[in-house]
């Protein structure tokens, strides 16, 4: 790595085994990396070309046919700089950079020459050249072991790490920077943790529950097998500018933004799961993703069920919905390979819907039976590459005897309608109530708009004695019902999945996407955009205090101060939903007086903001910060952070930097 010009110059030797016969050696690399030399067998230099259509396919001529099962050994000589992120593979996703401050490289940059991304397994040895106060931290066994800045060997100034990757894996995954080691034994797991040494004072916290994440997802999915000679888990913080969190064989990178006094373990117990989906577990293609990608999402709900109970169930399954929304029809699931990996429209439609759709199908096949497919799906294909129909095939045997009085469970219909097909339905209901001998009779309409719908939905009846509770076998756009209750129902007190275990659309939630999508916009600098996903929101709901506040924020940001007030006033008089939005819409207005040179009528707003008490996202800290000190404006233009806020997400709190370029914060779902 070379920081001080933010490039890299790699020399890889990669053995390629051969699957048919062929003349040429196809791999993706980064297409800002500049190939100075291939060479083949005897150090001969090869003739190699990139794709004009897609730069980063590099095509490589070999001397001769390789049969199948044959190995060619090249070595490829290059070097570039790796932080464009509009060269990115996933344009506007950043998954490299070598700045002075620190750099990391994870492995969907194709950094080195990669084939069959995301499904391909290998071993290797990597050494890495660092300034001499960096230190290195990534995927396999270091060696020295103990990774302290100043400790590898190099040439003066440098430091060199080698990391020994000895199982097959998707390996390749690398951090540099000050990063200081915490070793941690919690729960009979050994964690490093590496982090700033500000913050080295978190170690213990985020050992401790990864070990209870990991002691959870043993018992729900099999236990990873763990080899004498493998490293440590790991944590380590990632730079900003990048996504909120990566996971590789053994390895779990948590950003910056991201990195709290207490950890997110939401975010953290979804990168947990990947060690499981997605390291010992692996897509057979790219449209085989959501095998590992959505079921770690849903791994992540899963884990906050055990935590909190039904509350966090619901809390992650109302932000997975939203997510979904947001993008939904771009493309079926089973369709992710036309899908950018880790863009806003791959983790709409892989990671939020797809997380929804195994919730859908532990409700149809029953929990006891969800928890056994996981078990023996793992069993069967860890270690390997599966497919969808694989994991289909599996899902028919965990299939209930029929109940009587329900309709029975049919997951050629279900995974036909939510892995191949777009389209989320809307329930709209229809019911007269008649009095009976024995009680009362709803009988009624459930509407929805997708023709080929077919899903036992569950209505609530809310009476004057207990609810009734039935399920109805929706098929198609109408379907009729009739439920007989003891009670007089409610006036309005009939709910269609009142438990939210499905997939569905409504006002709320087609509000919240628009928000969503314009916070995703937002995130990276597009702020007349996302104005105007906010403006769609209000549109609908002119009332929606988040919408309100994510304009104010857009245009306080755009340094549009008279505008932004507005927006902020207008969040005040709205819905009050998320609470939060008071709190920090008092605290913006306060800089916006504050940036005018009306002192007084800012310590006002930032006097109201304290009294309110809410510290969410660390609001009264900020409220104080400018009560003592008058704002004067450092950080109304934040950096870009390159990821999408989770949906109705806690205000960013941006002080600058000591280079005063601020940095845009955002807790994530679970925080």
């Amino acid at each position: 790595m070379q920081p001080e010009n933010q490039t890299i110059s790699g020399l890889a030797k990669v053995e390629f085994i051969a699957q048919q016969p062929s003349r040429t050696v196809v791999v993706e690399l980064h297409q800002d990396l500049r190939i100075e030399s291939i060479a083949g067998p005897g150090s001969k230099s090869l003739p190699f070309e990139r794709d004009n259509n897609n730069p980063l396919i590099l095509t490589v001529g070999l001397s001769e046919v390789v049969a199948p099962g044959k190995t060619v050994t090249l070595t490829f000589n290059y070097t570039g700089p790796l932080s464009n992120e509009d060269d990115s593979p996933t344009r506007g996703v950043r998954f490299a950079s070598v700045e002075k401050t620190g750099a990391y490289l994870l492995l969907p940059a194709r950094w080195f020459p990669l084939t069959d991304y995301p499904s391909n397994r290998y071993t290797g040895t990597f050494k890495i050249t660092v300034p001499d106060n960096f230190a290195v931290v990534g995927t396999g066994k270091a060696d020295p072991p103990n990774l302290m800045p100043g400790i590898g060997k190099g040439a003066p100034g440098q430091a060199s790490y080698v990391f020994h990757c000895a199982h097959a894996a998707p390996v390749g995954t690398f951090v540099a920077g000050t990063l200081q080691l915490s070793p941690v034994q919690t729960e009979g797991f050994n964690v490093s943790v590496f982090a700033p040494p500000a913050q080295s004072n978190t170690a213990n916290s985020y050992a401790t529950s990864l070990a209870h994440i990991y002691s959870y997802f043993s018992d729900a999915f099999g236990p990873l097998e763990m080899k004498e000679d493998d490293p440590p888990l790991t944590i380590a913080q990632l730079p900003d500018g990048t996504l909120p969190g990566f996971a590789a064989p053994g390895l779990m990178l948590i950003s910056a933004r991201q990195w709290g006094l207490k950890p997110n373990d939401r975010l953290l117990s979804q990168l947990a799961a990947e060690q499981w989906w997605g390291n010992r577990v692996l897509p057979a293609g790219a449209s085989d993703a959501w095998l590992t990608d959505g079921l770690s999402r849903y791994a992540e709900a899963m884990f906050a069920e055990q935590a909190d109970g039904t509350a966090g169930l619901h809390k992650a399954l109302e932000d997975f919905a939203v997510g979904a929304l947001m993008y939904e029809d771009t493309a079926p699931i089973s369709q992710a390979a036309r899908l950018q990996t880790f863009s806003n429209e791959y983790r709409s439609v892989v990671a939020d819907k797809g997380a929804l759709v195994f919730h859908m199908l532990r409700t149809e096949i029953g929990d006891d039976e969800f928890t056994a497919l996981l078990r023996d799906f793992y069993k069967k294909y860890e270690g390997k590459n599966a497919n969808l129909n694989d994991f289909e095939k599996v899902a028919m045997t965990k299939i209930p005897p029929p109940v009587k009085g329900q309709p029975p469970v049919n997951l050629v219909s279900f995974f036909s309608q939510w892995l191949n097909s777009t389209g989320v339905p809307e329930f709209k209901l229809e019911y007269i109530v008649y009095r009976t001998k024995k009680g009362f009779k709803v009988v009624g309409k459930i509407h929805q708009d997708l023709d080929t719908f077919r899903m036992p939905v569950e209505i609530r009846i809310d009476t004057e004695g207990n609810p009734e509770t039935k399920q109805i076998l929706v098929t198609g756009t109408t379907q009729p019902f009739e439920v007989d209750t003891f009670g007089r129902p409610k006036p309005n007190g009939i709910v269609i999945d009142p438990n939210n275990n499905l997939l569905k659309s409504s006002p709320h939630l087609r509000v919240r996407a628009m928000i969503a999508r314009g916070e995703s916009l937002a995130e990276v600098g597009k702020y007349y955009e996302a104005i105007q996903e906010y403006q769609k929101a209000l549109d609908t709901q002119p009332n929606n205090s988040l919408a309100h506040f994510r304009m104010g924020e857009a245009m306080f940001y755009q340094k549009n101060f008279q505008a932004a007030a507005n927006a902020f006033r207008a969040a005040l008089g709205g819905d009050d939903d998320p609470k939060w939005t008071e709190v920090w819409s008092h605290v913006y207005i306060g800089k916006i007086y504050d940036i005018l040179g009306q002192r007084e009528r800012a310590v006002n707003e930032y006097s109201l903001a304290q009294h309110l008490g809410d510290d969410t996202a660390g609001a009264q800290q900020e409220a104080n910060r400018y009560l003592q000190k008058a704002y004067t404006g450092d950080d109304s233009t934040p950096a870009t952070a390159g990821t999408a806020p989770a949906p109705s997400a806690p205000p960013p709190s941006a002080p600058a930097d000591d280079s005063n370029k601020p940095t845009l914060k955002r807790p994530s779902p679970g925080q």
